[in-house]
């Protein structure tokens, strides 16, 4: 099993369609780890922590989304794995 970590920002119609609720189900149900928020500028943040597949499941649902959304552009940063996270939050 290979840790991951990855910064998300994703750009399009995301805020305001439970984008936020909808990625923290995901990432209960794929055992991830991390935040994720709404920016000012209208694009959702998040850094999810866990086993390399399971962040990878979660990257591919962020260029989706929850039916109500409309991605135009998911951003992926690769960061160092911290493991600093119990648990999955919704910032706000």
């Amino acid at each position: 099993m290979v840790n991951q970590r990855v910064r998300v920002f994703v750009k399009g119609k995301v805020q305001g369609v439970f984008f936020r609720q909808a990625l923290k189900v995901k990432a209960k149900q794929n055992n991830v780890f991390g935040w994720v928020k709404n920016l000012i500028d209208g694009r959702v943040e998040a850094v999810l922590e866990g086993d390399e597949e399971n962040v990878n499941n979660l990257v591919e649902w962020c260029h989706g989304g929850p039916a109500n959304a409309r991605v135009e552009d998911v951003e992926i940063r690769n960061e160092k794995f911290t493991n600093e996270f119990s648990e999955f939050e919704v910032k706000y």
